[in-house]
C-alpha cells in the first residue's frame, strides 16, 4: 500500500476508533471519577503496550527521550483527565465536536513553536473554526441548562495540547517508530500514573462493589486498547508520513461518529449546534486548504 493510500486508511480508521471514544468514557464514567478513570487508563494502555513494544525503547536516543516526555503528557497524559472531567459535565458528542478545534491550535502552535509558516487561508479558518467553538459552546449552555458548559473549556485546552504533541512528533521524532513513540509516551506516564491510580480510591472497595464497576472496566479496557494503544500507535504514523494538518483533519469525521453513538444513548443535539459544528468544519477546511505560504 503506498503512502497515500495508506494515511487516507489511517485517517479513517481514526476517525471511527476515535469518534467511538467518547462514549467509552461516557460509560466508563458510570463507574468511577474522572481520577480514577484517568489513572485506570493510563495503567492499562501502558501494560498492553510493555508487553508488545518494550524492545522498540531501544530507537530511541538520550535526545530524544526529552521530546518523547512532552508528547507523552501533552498528547496523552494531560487529555485523558481532561477530557474525563470534562465529560462529567456536557454531552459525549459535543467534547467530539470542540475536539475538532485540534487542527487550528496546531497552525498556531507551528508557527510559534516551530516557526511553520501558514496562509491567510489558514489564518480566516482559524478565525471561523473558533467561532463556531464559540457558538457551539454557548448555544449548548442554553440547550442543556443542567450542565456545566465551563467545562467545555477543559476540551479546548486537551485540543492545544494535542496541537502541541502533533508538531512535536513531526518535527523533532520523525527517527523514531510509532510504536516506539506510543511506548516511550507511556514508560514516562506510568510512575505519575501509579501514584495517582493509588491515591484516587479506585481500587477500594467500595469502588469495585458498585453495579456499574465490571462494565466500566470493560468500556476502560476496550478504550485503552482501541482507543489509546492501537489509534496511538496509527496516529504515530500517520504523522510521519504526512503533515501535522493532515493527521489532526481526523477531526473532521469523529464528531459525526460521536454525535451519531450520543444520540444513540439518548443525548440531545439541536439543529443550531449542528450549524455551529458546520461553522467549525468550515474552519477546518480552510485552515487544510493548500494556497501559498504567507511571507
Amino acid at each position: 500500500m503506498s503512502d497515500v493510500n495508506r494515511k487516507w486508511f489511517y485517517l479513517i480508521t481514526l476517525s471511527l476508533i476515535w469518534g467511538t471514544s467518547y462514549i467509552l468514557i461516557k460509560k466508563s464514567l458510570e463507574g468511577f471519577n474522572p481520577v480514577q478513570m484517568g489513572s485506570v487508563r493510563i495503567v492499562i494502555t501502558a501494560l498492553f503496550l510493555f508487553i508488545y513494544g518494550l524492545k522498540t525503547l531501544r530507537g530511541i536516543s538520550r535526545e530524544q527521550w526529552k521530546w518523547v516526555a512532552a508528547s507523552g503528557m501533552l498528547g496523552s497524559f494531560f487529555p485523558v483527565f481532561l477530557f474525563a472531567f470534562a465529560q462529567t459535565e456536557i454531552d459525549s458528542g459535543i467534547a467530539s465536536i470542540l475536539n475538532s478545534c485540534v487542527p487550528l491550535f496546531t497552525i498556531f502552535v507551528g508557527y510559534l513553536a516551530f516557526r511553520i509558516r501558514f496562509t491567510s487561508n489558514q489564518l480566516i479558518g482559524v478565525i471561523i473554526g473558533l467561532i463556531g467553538a464559540s457558538l457551539l459552546i454557548f448555544l449548548g449552555a442554553d440547550i442543556n441548562p443542567d450542565q456545566n458548559y465551563w467545562y467545555a473549556g477543559l476540551v479546548i485546552i486537551a485540543t492545544i495540547c494535542y496541537a502541541l504533541n502533533a508538531n512535536i512528533i513531526k518535527g523533532k521524532l520523525q527517527e523514531v517508530s510509532p510504536l516506539g513513540i506510543a511506548v516511550g509516551n507511556f514508560v514516562v506516564m506510568l510512575p505519575p500514573a501509579i501514584v495517582v491510580l493509588l491515591f484516587s480510591g479506585a481500587l477500594s472497595e467500595e469502588v469495585m462493589a458498585s453495579p456499574r464497576f465490571y462494565s466500566s472496566i470493560g468500556y476502560l479496557v476496550i478504550l485503552s486498547i482501541m482507543g489509546t494503544c492501537v489509534a496511538k500507535v496509527m496516529f504515530n504514523r500517520l504523522i510521519q508520513i504526512s503533515t501535522p494538518v493532515f493527521s489532526v483533519s481526523v477531526t473532521y469525521l469523529i464528531p459525526v461518529v460521536g454525535i451519531f453513538w450520543g444520540v444513540m444513548d439518548g443525548e440531545r443535539f439541536s439543529l443550531v449546534q449542528l450549524l455551529a459544528a458546520v461553522v467549525i468544519l468550515v474552519g477546518v477546511y480552510l485552515v487544510n486548504k493548500k494556497k501559498a505560504p504567507r511571507d
